[in-house]
């Protein structure tokens, strides 16, 4: 069995963004004229008027204060709210790839590596825009990697159950080196006429080495001490999007199929399970809490993590004992914890330990735990 690192870290960020003024302007667009071509169905009873969204609640509910995406002006139309993003065709590197390519290029340039250095790509994430053939597989074609791809879902999660797989592949020998992508446009499955979640999501990519320790050169390593996974059904948070809505005609276009949540379950539910997750964890590792310097969380909810953190710590976290960046970056699913990470490590002195978590739908949470080399 080989000691494992991890390398080499990547992100790809989206060159446009929309701050939560831009977001509710358009949002309240939209409402008005809903409101006004329905105004004699509204005064008779007959359907609910929508209510306006402001910057203030955004921000109280979710810590959110502007976001990336791949496309803004389709977001910010009141009549489509939606990005666009043309169709390819089957000739062209799909988006998703492009985007992990990039975050791929720069975590290979931390670790040190070329694609013949690597084995294997697992594109992990929410979004992934086809069936088949796997993203990974075109990831893999397009740096040049020989070796093996293969997709994998496991809603916010996927980061931290990706590092796990790969790990589980340089360990037993079964690859060198693995690349682990997230690739996610989230826009793309988000409801921007909702007001309870259209401010939460971004766009972005991230990417990650996973390599034997004694092969590693890079400045950057961290050692990977152990793993933890954990699934829970829930349908607290879902997307009923697939193949199979042609099936059921009567479902097409509702509301369903993209992203829904039942919000306060899920904080309810998920942060005490991610806490005891952690802790059990560090336990199983013969690791205290306060031997952690940094925990690299999934950035969904301001609030969640100040909650996750304080039922560990005890009290309140620092701002650099846990890092926020879904200010900026909103939601980006399996990318925020590794965007954390990617952003707030290089000043850890070594032996210092960190912990990556993420956590979402299914339910689903990782935990890994790391050590500057």
């Amino acid at each position: 069995m080989h000691n494992v690192v991890i390398s080499g870290t990547g992100l790809y960020t989206p060159s446009n963004s929309i701050s939560n003024e831009e977001l509710v302007e358009s949002f309240n667009a939209y409402v008005q004229a809903f409101n006004a071509e329905n105004a004699g169905a509204i005064e008779r009873g007959e359907i609910e008027a929508l209510a306006e969204s402001s910057v203030a609640f955004i921000e109280k509910a979710s810590g959110i204060k502007s976001r990336f995406v791949v496309d803004k002006d389709g977001i910010l139309d009141p009549k489509r709210m939606t990005p666009r993003i043309p169709e390819r065709t089957n000739d062209e590197w799909g988006i998703l790839c492009e985007m992990a390519v990039a975050a791929a290029k720069q975590a290979l340039e931390r670790a040190g590596k070329t694609p013949a250095d690597i084995d294997g790509v697992i594109v992990a994430c929410s979004n992934l825009q086809r069936a088949y053939p796997a993203v990974a597989i075109e990831v893999q074609a397009a740096l040049g990697i020989d070796g093996f791809g293969y997709d994998m879902n496991v809603a916010c999660s996927s980061a931290t159950f990706g590092i796990q797989a790969a790990t589980n592949a340089v360990q037993t020998g079964q690859a060198r080196a693995i690349l682990m992508v997230n690739p996610e446009i989230c826009t793309g499955h988000l409801n921007f006429r909702d007001r309870d979640s259209h401010f939460i999501f971004g766009d972005a990519a991230t990417a990650v080495i996973i390599e034997r320790a004694d092969q590693a050169t890079s400045k950057h390593q961290f050692d990977v001490v152990g793993t933890k996974l954990l699934t829970q059904f829930s349908n607290n948070i879902r997307n009923n999007f697939g193949f199979l809505n042609r099936a059921a005609e009567e479902g097409v276009g509702a509301r369903d199929k993209l992203f829904v949540q039942e919000g306060r379950k899920v904080f309810k539910d998920v942060c005490p399970m991610v806490a005891e997750l952690i802790a059990a964890h560090l336990d199983e590792n013969k690791l205290n809490v306060t031997d952690v310097k940094r925990f690299w969380l999934h950035q969904a909810n301001l609030n969640m993590n100040l909650l996750i953190a304080r039922k560990l710590l005890g009290r309140e976290a620092e701002p650099q004992e846990a890092p926020v960046i879904l200010d900026t970056y909103a939601n980006t699913s399996s990318a925020g914890s590794v965007i954390a990470f990617h952003k707030h490590q290089d000043d850890l002195p070594s032996g210092a330990l960190g912990v990556l978590s993420s956590f979402g739908a299914g339910y689903s949470i990782g935990s890994v735990i790391l050590r500057k080399r």
